[in-house]
Parts: C-alpha cells; sequence; structure tokens
C-alpha cells in the first residue's frame, strides 16, 4: 500500500511574552526557495524570503499553533507522541509527553500522539488527539487534558487528524484512518467511513461528509461562511471549500478550490495535507512541492518549497509576519510581507 508519508516524502502571562519578543534569535541555516508565480505574491512573500530552518530531528513535524498570549509555537510530533514547544531566542523543546495516547501502545496504533492544533478563544490548546481517538483540550498552564468528543452515534473516531476553530466555539475536524496500523483494515477500527464533523459547542457531533478516502487538512475563511478540506488522496490530490449557512452547517456538494495533480504527477514531494486562511482569505495549503499560496478564488499565486514535503503550516510570530512549516523532519519559517 501506498501511504501518506511514503507519499509526503500554558498559558503564559504577557511580560512574559514580551520577553520573549526581545531575545536575540541565532543565525539559521536556510534550505528551498519561494516560487514567484504571480506578481501578486510579492505583496503575501517576497519571492527572495530565505526560508529558515527552526530546528530539526522530528519524526514527523505537524500541527504548528501560534499561541499569541505566550509568544511560542507549538507542534506535533505524531509518531514520537510529542507536542514541541519553539519560541524565538530559546529554541525547541518538548512540551507535553504523552501528547495523544498515554501507556503501553497496541501494535495496531500506528500513530499514538497528537496531530493538528489549534487554540481557542480562551487560550486553551485544543488538537486532534490521533492515538486517543478523540478531540481534546489541553489547559497549557497546568497540561490537564479534558476529552471533548470520542464517538459519533456510539462509535469510536478513527484517528482524528486536522482541526479548526470557529469563532463561535464550534470545531471542524477530519477523521481519517493514518492513526492505524492497517489504515482502513484496521481491527480497531468501528465507523466504516473516514468523515469530517462539527464538533458543537454543547458537545453534538455532526456529520458533514464521509464520501472522501483520505479527508485532511481543514479551514474557515475570514467570514466563516466558507470550510477548507484537504485531500492526501494520490488518486484526488485537491482541495475542496464548502459553502456554509450562518449556522455552520455545509449547503451542498463542495466545490473544487485548487487541483494539485500536475505537482504529484511530476515527483513533487507531498500530497494535499495541512492548511491555513489568513485575515484576507489567502488559502495557504501544503500540497506537492510545499506550501501553495493562494487567492480566495483559487488561483495559484506562488509555492515555499523546502525541497521536502510540507505536513502543515501556520501564521503568527511575534508581529503575525511569519509562515511557520513542519516539513517532514524539521520545522522551518518564512517571513511574510505583511501580518497575516
Amino acid at each position: 500500500m501506498i501511504t501518506r508519508r511514503m507519499l509526503l516524502g500554558t498559558m503564559v502571562a504577557a511580560p512574559a511574552a514580551a520577553c520573549a519578543h526581545s531575545l536575540t534569535e541565532p543565525e539559521y541555516p536556510r534550505v528551498g526557495a519561494v516560487e514567484r508565480l504571480d506578481p501578486r505574491l510579492d505583496a503575501i512573500i517576497a519571492p527572495d524570503a530565505p526560508i529558515e530552518v527552526l530546528a530539526t530531528g522530528y519524526s514527523w513535524a505537524e500541527g504548528p499553533t501560534w499561541v499569541d498570549r505566550g509568544g511560542y509555537l507549538l507542534f506535533s510530533d505524531p509518531p514520537n507522541n510529542v507536542v514541541h514547544r519553539w519560541q524565538p531566542g530559546v529554541g525547541a523543546a518538548p512540551f507535553l509527553k504523552p501528547s495523544g495516547l498515554a501507556g503501553p501502545i497496541p501494535a495496531a496504533v500506528r500513530e499514538a500522539g497528537a496531530n493538528g492544533l489549534d487554540i481557542d478563544r480562551q487560550g486553551r490548546l485544543v488538537m486532534a488527539d490521533s492515538g486517543t481517538r478523540a478531540i481534546a483540550r489541553v489547559d497549557l498552564a497546568t497540561k490537564q487534558k479534558t476529552l471533548l468528543a470520542t464517538r459519533y452515534q456510539g462509535k469510536r473516531f478513527n484517528s482524528p487528524n486536522d482541526l479548526v476553530i470557529s469563532r463561535t466555539g464550534a470545531i471542524y475536524f477530519s477523521d481519517p484512518p493514518y492513526g492505524f496500523s492497517a489504515f482502513d483494515e484496521s481491527p480497531l477500527r468501528e465507523l466504516l467511513f473516514n468523515g469530517v464533523y462539527r464538533l458543537a459547542p454543547d458537545g453534538s457531533v455532526a456529520l458533514l461528509d464521509d464520501s472522501h478516502h483520505r479527508p485532511n487538512g481543514i479551514g474557515l475563511s475570514p467570514d466563516e461562511r466558507t470550510l477548507y478540506l484537504a485531500l492526501s488522496d494520490e488518486k484526488r490530490p485537491q482541495v475542496l471549500a464548502y459553502s456554509l449557512d450562518a449556522y455552520g452547517m455545509p449547503t451542498g456538494a463542495p466545490r473544487l478550490f485548487l487541483d494539485m495533480s500536475e505537482g504529484l504527477a511530476a515527483g513533487r514531494p507531498g500530497l494535499p495535507d495541512g492548511l491555513k486562511v489568513d485575515s484576507a482569505g489567502h488559502v495557504f495549503a501544503t500540497g506537492p512541492g510545499g506550501v501553495h499560496i493562494c487567492t480566495p478564488e483559487g488561483d495559484l499565486l506562488g509555492i515555499v518549497a523546502t525541497g521536502k514535503a510540507v505536513a502543515n503550516c501556520a501564521l503568527g510570530g511575534p508581529n503575525g509576519r511569519d509562515l511557520f512549516l513542519t516539513s517532514h523532519d524539521m520545522l522551518a519559517r518564512v517571513r511574510l510581507s505583511r501580518p497575516a
């Protein structure tokens, strides 16, 4: 079987965050390049902007999210069951271990750790906990974990992979079988599909779509009327867009937003995986070759390429002008032309 990876190649007080911002950073190694396909890219990222390698040594870096109240980045390494913390001028170190499933790991579990991460409006970490097969919330000060959802209609999720939190507190998430050693054939599997869900603030779970082979990265437009979904499917390497109604539910079938078949056919590393959306509606979608930067209409402006598969990305930084990339065994960064 061709796996995705084969193809993909504490709340902290404000004064502490201010001190972190003033720390001097070292000179980082550089890798890859920005590919400018449209001059409109210059307003988002300069074509000559260097891609800096901030940290290395991970099995599969994933799920980055910037913590504004602490001035640091959290990112996951699902195979090693760790969430790491990177801070400017300080560097990277393990923050949460185990990040997902605690105790002995069954042989049928392939990725015991957390994957996609986000921060809610109260400053708490919310994670797609692949190993525990749940959506979970973690208090950053105490590291106390609370399971928010573990089942749909009484059956356990497969291995939640990525998520995004709306302004109302609803959580959209994807649930492919990547956490299982045997994927779709896993004896642990209880649901016979790989779903896309909405977890409402009241704890109820709604299934939005059960038709995709490998649903993965997920994001919302600034007005929260469009839900983006990346398909890590070698037969359908696409990003889709769902129109949402005023209640945050899809109004019909999704439309094609971005097709990455050409890059995949050319042998570029990666598949559609994680994605983020900036305040202007630009979509930063990882896929064959790196991070694809698109207009809200789906026009491809450029690609941030590290030379390796990029699993996910995050927008943030002390001044809101950093694009962080979790690229296989490393964490990287490229500066943006303006705050995201």
